[in-house]
Order: C-alpha cells, then structure tokens, then sequence
C-alpha cells in the first residue's frame, strides 16, 4: 500500500512538471546558406531551409487544422512566410546593410520531417564585401532553444556559424575565414546543446545518481547459509530458502565513486562520438523519430536500473550501448553543414568538446552534492528511487509522443509531433 501511494505521488508530480521538462526532442533548428552569385559580385544567393512544424507554430499555415500541411497550404502563405522568415534576418556587408529579396520556395525533406526552402538573394551596396555579419532573429519570441545553422560560400572559402537567441550576431571574414573563431563558436553550441537536451541530461543523472552507492544483499531467514530450517509435519526438518533482498549502501569514500564516474563518462563519450562522427560525415543516416524515440527508451532503461537493478556492477555499459544512440541525436545539430575538410574538422571537433565540457560540468554538479549526501535517506529514497521514478515516468510520454506521433494531453503544445 506505501509503495502504490508512492507511485501515486510520483505519478501525479510527473504530470504536474511535464509541461517544464517534456521539451527534450529534436530541436528547432533551420539552415541557411549564402553563397556569391558568380554573374553578379554585389549579390549572395541565399537558401534558407526552415521546418514546416516550426512555421506552423507562428503562422495559420495548417489552415483546416489537420495536423498536416500542405503544399497547398505553404503558397496559401508563401507571403507570410517570406515576410515573416526575412524580417527576422540582417545582413551586412563591410557594415552596410545588404537588402533581401525573396525569389521562390518549395518543399524539402530532413530526416526530422518536412521544411519550407526560402530561396532569396541579398543585394549590397559594395562588391561583395570581406566581412559579412549575420544577425538572426528567427523565432527569438517564441523558441528561446531555436538554432539557425549557416554557411557562407564565398570567394573560394567557406564558413560556418550557428545563431540563436543566446548568440544572435556574428561576423565572418569570407576572404581568410577564422578558424579557430568557428572553433570556439561549435564549442559553446555544443555545450549550450547538452544543457538543453533534457533527455541527454536525464540519460546522464539517471547513471550518475548511484554512483555514490553500493548495491548489497540481505537475506531474511537465520544464519543458516542458504536458507532456514523449519518444523514440517511429522516433526522432521525441512530447509526453506530464504528470501534475497538487496540495498543502497553508501560508499566509505570518494575513490569508488570517481572511477565508476570516470567509466560511466569515458564509455558515453566513446561510442557517442563514434556515431556522432559517422553521422554527420553522411555514412549513417536514421530517422529523426527512431533516434528520438531511442533515446527516450535509454532514458527509461538508465532510471529503471536504479529501481531495479539488472546491471549492479558494470553500469558503464549502459552509457557505452546507448552512447551510440545518443551520438546520432547529436549529430543533428550539425547535419545541415556542408563544409569543406578542414572547416568539417573545426566544427566537428569543437562541437565534439563542448558536448564533453557540457557533461563534465553536469558532474561537477551533480557529484559533490550527491556524496555528501549518500548516508542519508533523503537521498537513498526521495532522490535515487523517487528520482529515477519520476524519469521513467517522463521518458516514457517522450516515447509515446515520439514512437506513436500521438500528442500527449495537456502538453501537446510543447512536446514534440
């Protein structure tokens, strides 16, 4: 009866935060491209792919609200769109503001789904100048976690950036691209992407919640090795084999703990970058709705381990199994680049890094706190088991979401179609 009441609780504490935490899906990202116009060197020809879930969300598009939009549909809208995706984007030249025009649109497919291709072009002032800036503002209002992917031909050399709420601005030096400015720039997207991936954080918490504890038997029954013995009928003995129960111990010091962590990161961190790699290259390609749809069954596989425990002594090979599922989630935010080698290898490898940073800060967070708390009940109950309760319950209305494209009641609105 205690445990249904606390299944209960847990239940209706997980309905109640669902709204706060059932953001963790695929997320908001769009691509644009500029590239010099080789019969006109004042004008860049730009390809701006956006998705049309995300248009949706700011514009009537789905005019008989069907949950599906039409090609129809989109050039019922295709001013609205124009309008509402160019205002939203500023591009200068050497500081003078180049002007946007639209020229067309059409209808192309991501793994993710489908996404409206704005094609314009932007007329400067100069000759196609050496420095350009970008400032976006798509969705800024409404999305604060939206991203905005961009390459720039020009000239012979390419570059890249990713935009968004918390970095709107950037600079690019199209004639000698900095790289180790695009270095840096990958870096935090990868950083600001962990902490923003629910799923990602709770996969990693769930793993280190008992890492500060030790998983121990207890039999009930006498000393008996085994078992207890028992008066039967005609006054013989009988053996009865006692029952086996196991128990959260904490851990006598800090050494245990740090190496179970070290495995736990170290193995996540391989096999992530291994698909993460693969991915973005083009030699694997997955569904966006399988991989989300993974990565929540991950979730609830790390958070049920720690309520019942199938996995006690080697827990990294979870992180390592399901790293590689994770890594193909974060290739997304890099699979609209088109990048030559060594700008690949920048990107690659700094957003690689600041997924890495993103992980290690979560430790640092997370670990300290859940040492010192490791002798309490506080934390063997109402964190670890109330915790990963609570995770599985979550994880579980993004697998449904996700498998099923069925939106959840109440939080249809924010989790993703």
């Amino acid at each position: 009866m205690k445990f249904n009441r606390l299944c209960l609780a847990v239940a209706i504490l997980g309905l109640g935060l669902a709204p706060v935490v059932a953001t963790a899906h695929k997320e908001s990202d769009s691509y644009l491209t500029l590239r010099t116009d080789p019969t006109n060197d004042h004008v860049l020809q730009g390809r701006w792919d956006i998705a049309l879930r995300d248009l949706a969300f700011v514009l009537p598009i789905d005019a008989n609200h069907n949950g599906g939009i039409t090609w129809g549909e989109v050039k019922a809208h295709r001013g609205a769109i124009e309008r509402y995706a160019l205002s939203s984007l500023t591009i200068k030249g050497d500081g003078l503001t180049c002007a946007t025009h639209p020229t067309g649109q059409k209808i192309s497919h991501h793994t993710d789904g489908a996404y409206n291709v704005l094609f314009f072009k932007a007329v400067c002032d100069k000759v196609i100048p050496s420095k350009l800036t970008i400032v976006y503002g798509l969705f800024r209002d409404v999305d604060p976690y939206h991203r905005g992917i961009v390459t720039i031909h020009a000239k012979g050399e390419t570059s890249g950036a990713v935009l968004g709420p918390h970095n709107a601005v950037t600079t690019l030096n199209i004639r000698d691209p900095n790289r180790w400015r695009q270095f840096k720039t990958f870096v935090m997207d990868g950083i600001w992407h962990i902490w923003t991936g629910m799923d990602h954080l709770l996969f990693i918490i769930s793993l280190l919640l008992p890492a500060v504890l030790i998983r121990r038997r207890k039999d009930d029954g006498d000393n008996w090795p085994g078992g207890g013995l028992l008066a039967g009928g005609g006054g013989t003995m009988t053996m009865a084999r006692a029952r086996v129960h196991y128990y959260w111990a904490a851990v006598p010091t800090w050494w245990p703990a740090f190496i179970d962590v070290i495995k736990v990161i170290s193995a996540f961190t391989l096999s992530h970058s291994v698909t993460v790699t693969l991915a973005v290259l083009g030699i694997v390609s997955v569904p966006s709705r399988l991989v989300e749809s993974a990565i929540a069954l991950s979730v609830i596989a790390a958070a049920a381990n720690n309520l019942y425990p199938i996995v006690r002594q080697r827990v990294w090979l979870i992180a390592f199994a399901f790293g590689f599922v994770h890594g193909l989630g974060f290739a997304s935010a890099l699979s609209g680049l088109q990048l030559p080698p060594l700008s690949m290898a920048a990107s690659l490898g700094g957003f690689n890094i600041g997924v890495e940073l993103g992980q290690e800060a979560i430790v640092l967070g997370v670990m300290p706190i859940a040492f010192l708390l490791r002798y309490t009940r506080f934390y063997r109950v109402w964190v670890l088991r109330w915790g990963s309760l609570l995770i599985v319950l979550i994880a579980s209305l993004w697998l449904f979401q996700r498998a099923f494209g069925i939106p959840v009641p109440g939080v249809g609105a924010i989790l993703p179609g």
